[in-house]
């Protein structure tokens, strides 16, 4: 209230404002506690929930021992580290009821059946002086040790997550019981991320440190719920474990994750009147077999390999061999080798194959080597081969739009053309038998040359340059932009129109070279006017071509 002398009237009205104070309070206060206790509901619930399934896991696990003897040290390594996790679990039941006992006042050995509902309504709920001191102590910044303690409770998490790691990174040493390095790195992550670990952030000018920031001056509901949360972590991890111990167990009886379709065929290669033959079926792999569980090794048998002969290995991706090789010469090639397989109990079993295969020379082909049409007017170059067929034994011909051949040795040719149209190509070789055509005539296009664009300052169809660009300007080029072939385009003749100073004015060129009056326009042609350029060009093929480009002035 305010100081200086009030009324009674004003006295009223400032105890009124008090008590609404304190009633406000007190219904946070009480919505807060209901938080915790649904909460606290929650966590018992999944904690419970983690449990049953944590049994029938384990159950299952030990069902499987039958027929897979190689799981036996991962159910073992499994019951040690359950042992462990319910151990800590019962410590924190233990001290969970002695906190509800003291600050209930309740008989011993009934704390750990209290109910946080009955709290609310009956007990101590909101209590934080009673749990503070049974767990951390008059002093937040030293928290006491000893029996039933939060420090005594920190040394219990942190010798449990210690010896899993343990038992974990002694597993990896072991083949019997190495777990997938993805597991292992994934399972170590989940044991950090629940050690008990300080902020170092600090309230009232004490730092808090886990002891204090887990139960420091909270209620017996928050308490009961943190301790049922902790309890309810490990019981996480346990479930966690199970499942990777569980599932690394089979990985030496392979666990298919990859079902593809394959043909597999004895021959890839037939001729003409002969029978193609193929098996069909699903083929089922494991992506994370990897070295040490199955090797695929070339050139050594059954024998040599569980002699310990050494072979070459193939690289396996996703649970699977991929063999390459360079093909060499011509010919029928073999190659054979055993695939190695680990089973459950650690011992090897041996699976030969071998496999066949034919190297050719290409067939009879004939490709234009620039693009994949020819272009009436210029030089096309030309490759042709035929399977078996020295490049010498080779002979070319070629008809349609009045093409002309000319050989140029190794297999190199030269194909002019006068017209447009069709062209066919038919490739003989030298045989036994006198000169055989190798297959049917290749069908090549052949079109005419492109339509050329002017060319400015090393600019196809400029619409828009600069002054600066304009005015170093001497001639006037041509060719087709893109265009793959060395075609001579030549420009004839020029009209170039532009304004200077305002005045239209016009300049005649004959060939590309710009005359006087046409390079005044190009020099001094006012901005963001155009020049207008009309070219005369003639192509390769003797074509002329009319070509109008107008083109922006800019600043």
């Amino acid at each position: 209230m305010a100081g200086g002398k009030e009324t009674p009237r004003q006295k009223m009205i400032g105890m009124m404002y008090l008590v609404l104070t304190a009633l406000l309070a007190m219904n946070v206060s009480k919505q807060v506690l209901k938080g915790y206790v649904t909460v606290n509901e929650s966590v018992v619930k999944s904690r419970h929930n983690l449990d049953e399934n944590n049994k029938r896991i384990t159950e299952a696990f030990q069902q499987a021992l039958g027929g897979n003897p190689g799981a036996k040290p991962y159910y073992d390594k499994a019951l040690e580290v359950q042992k462990l996790i319910n151990e800590t679990i019962k410590y924190i039941d233990k001290l969970k009821g002695k906190v509800a006992e003291t600050t209930e006042g309740l008989p011993a050995g009934t704390g750990d059946t209290l109910k946080l509902n009955w709290s609310l309504k009956n007990g101590k709920i909101d209590d934080y002086d009673a749990p503070t001191n049974i767990l951390i102590g008059p002093e937040p910044n030293a928290p006491k040790s000893g029996e039933f303690s939060a420090k005594e409770l920190r040394g219990k998490i942190d010798g449990l997550l210690g010896s899993i790691v343990s038992i974990m990174d002694k597993m990896q040493t072991d083949p019997k019981t190495k777990l997938y390095p993805a597991d292992y790195e994934a399972l170590k992550k989940k044991v950090n991320s629940l050690k008990p670990v300080s902020s170092g952030e600090e309230e009232d000018g004490i730092k808090m440190d886990w002891e204090a920031e887990t139960f420091y001056h909270l209620p017996l509901g928050a308490v009961t719920c943190n301790l049922n949360k902790i309890a309810a972590d490990l019981k996480s991890l346990e479930a966690e474990m199970l499942g990777v111990f569980s599932s690394a167990s089979g990985k030496l009886a392979i666990k298919f994750d990859r079902i593809i379709a394959r043909v597999v065929a004895p021959s890839s290669y037939i001729q003409v009147g002969q029978q193609y033959e193929a098996n069909v079926f699903l083929a089922a792999s494991s992506s994370k077999l990897g070295q040490g569980d199955m090797e695929v090794i070339l050139g050594v048998d059954s024998a040599g390999a569980a002699s310990g002969a050494k072979g070459e290995l193939v690289p396996l991706v996703n649970g699977e061999g991929e063999y390459r090789t360079a093909a060499g010469a011509a010919g029928d090639k073999e190659y054979q080798g055993v695939i190695k397989y680990k089973n459950p109990d650690g011992t090897f079993k041996y699976y030969p194959f071998k496999g066949e295969y034919k190297v050719a020379p290409p067939g009879a082909s004939v490709s234009a080597d620039q693009m994949n049409v020819f272009y009436r007017g210029v030089v096309n170059p030309v490759t042709a081969a035929a399977a078996g067929i020295a490049p010498g034994d080779i002979s070319v011909s070629a008809s349609g739009a009045g093409v002309k051949v000319v050989q140029k040795g190794g297999g190199k040719y030269d194909f002019t053309f006068s017209g447009t149209g069709d062209c066919m190509v038919t490739v003989s070789g030298k045989t036994k038998d006198g000169m055989k055509a190798q297959g049917p005539p290749f069908k090549f296009r052949v079109k005419p040359l492109p339509k050329p664009d002017i060319k400015v300052g090393g600019k196809f169809a400029p619409s828009e340059m600069k002054k600066s660009e304009l005015a170093v300007v001497g001639g006037i080029g041509a060719g087709a932009a893109g265009f793959d072939f060395a075609a001579n385009y030549v420009v004839q003749s020029l009209d170039v129109i532009g304004k200077v100073k305002g005045k239209l004015t016009s300049g005649s060129c004959a060939g590309s070279s710009l005359s006087g009056d046409a390079l005044n326009i190009f020099r001094g042609a006012d901005a963001n006017s155009k020049i207008y350029v009309d070219a005369k060009i003639k192509g390769p093929d003797g074509v002329i071509h009319n070509i109008s480009q107008g083109i922006k002035v800019a600043k």
